[in-house]
């Protein structure tokens, strides 16, 4: 352990897989004391129970970040055994892929809601408890997909688009009202998460070239270790942004893409 959140309380959302796990699992080794949070309570616990394993401090809580109710509840119950919360990354998010002819209303307001309502409202409580106990930090994890348009993705994309603005937003109002309080943004690339596995076209991809790594190296024409990313490594960012060694920002935007300029394209066929 180095120590870098000792005495800092986190929450980190859709912490039961990928980024949020990996996240959860670093604060946890720098000393945090972590609120592994996921729609799936066992998830969060499978990942609390091998931080706690490790001798670190971890609890989960199922957390649906679409609910302003939910949100309220569980703040309400970290006030409650913590008295304070320092950090909070909102991690949580679900992709749908279809073309815009080809998408369901419901399928576009389900990807807006989590991955965007849910920073609002997590954002929103966490401004409350942090204004009231000397400041924090708060990460929002976005995409390159909300910088650079993905053909089947409009609505993840769309979600990612706002979640860079509102971060900014929110940077800016926090510092007019002295609050303490900092707001920074994630915008990773991609990553090899298992969302990538619950997507049909990316199935079909697995099926298609024999394997999973197969399908990450069709997608980036053949040259996956150069343009993905592993959870470990977005979460080195995180870490960064959630600490004081980054004290003196705030409304930042951390760009992780290792495609040069002339390779952000825009993908005409997602299944190429």
């Amino acid at each position: 352990m180095h120590g870098k959140l000792k005495d800092k309380v986190a929450l980190i959302t859709g912490a039961g897989s990928g980024i949020g796990k990996a996240t959860a699992q670093l604060f946890a080794s720098e000393s945090a004391t972590v609120i592994v949070s996921d729609a799936s309570l066992h998830a969060a616990q499978k990942v609390a129970q091998v931080i706690s394993q490790d001798g670190s401090s971890a609890e989960a809580v199922q957390l649906d970040v679409t609910s302003e109710e939910t949100w309220n509840s569980v703040m309400n119950e970290i006030v409650d055994r913590h008295g304070k919360l320092d950090v909070l990354v909102n991690n949580a998010g679900i992709s749908k892929s279809k073309h815009i002819s080809e998408m369901a209303f419901d399928e576009w307001r389900s990807v807006m809601a989590v991955n965007l309502d849910g920073v609002f409202l997590g954002t929103k409580s966490a401004l409350h408890v942090m204004a009231n106990s000397g400041g924090g930090s708060i990460v929002n994890v976005a995409s390159v997909s909300g910088i650079t348009p993905s053909a089947g993705a409009s609505n993840y994309s769309a979600s990612k688009s706002a979640v860079r603005l509102f971060s900014k937003t929110a940077a800016i109002e926090c510092a007019d009202a002295r609050t303490g309080v900092r707001v920074n943004i994630v915008t990773p690339g991609g990553v090899k998460t298992p969302m990538w596995e619950k997507e049909p076209f990316f199935q079909s991809l697995t099926e298609q070239h024999g394997g999973t790594e197969a399908a990450f190296a069709a997608i980036s024409n053949g040259t996956p270790s150069q343009e993905f990313f592993t959870p470990e490594e977005v979460a080195r960012t995180i870490m960064y942004l959630a600490s004081d060694d980054s004290s003196h920002l705030t409304g930042v935007e951390i760009v992780l893409d290792r495609r040069p300029p002339s390779k952000l394209r825009l993908r005409e066929d997602f299944s190429n």
